[in-house]
């Protein structure tokens, strides 16, 4: 009827009604997105996955991170990291952009991993 509310149970019964299955992914850390310009990195992610009529679906939630995609030799793609953590790697060390870039690029982009890297070299 218009205007009802279903509980999580009764919710849980029509969807089984309809073929609907859903379940939670586990220990999920990071998903990503890749497309020709861009990743989009999704970090602590929460999955659940949506089965319905013989295809799945994937429902994706947690923090979201642009990255662009430059050249790269060969076809691998090189990740562009945002300008915050360069700048932020740069202040902590006195280090130019270049080696902040490249101590990110071997850390995977952790802003704090790349400055221990220049501050123990």
């Amino acid at each position: 009827m218009p205007g009802m509310r279903m509980n999580d149970r009764q919710m849980k019964q029509a969807m089984k009604k309809m073929g609907i299955k859903q379940s939670s992914i586990d220990n999920v850390t990071e998903v990503i997105i890749r497309t020709n310009e861009k990743e989009i990195v999704i970090r602590n992610a929460e999955v659940i996955c949506v089965e319905m009529g013989g295809s799945k679906s994937y429902q994706v939630s947690g923090i979201e991170e642009e990255r662009m995609l430059g050249s790269a030799p060969e076809g691998e793609a090189k990740v562009s990291f945002p300008q915050e953590d360069v700048e932020l790697v740069m202040s902590q060390t006195g280090c130019d952009a270049q080696k902040a870039v490249a101590a990110l690029e071997a850390v995977d982009g952790q802003p704090a991993e790349a400055i221990i890297k220049i501050m123990s070299e």
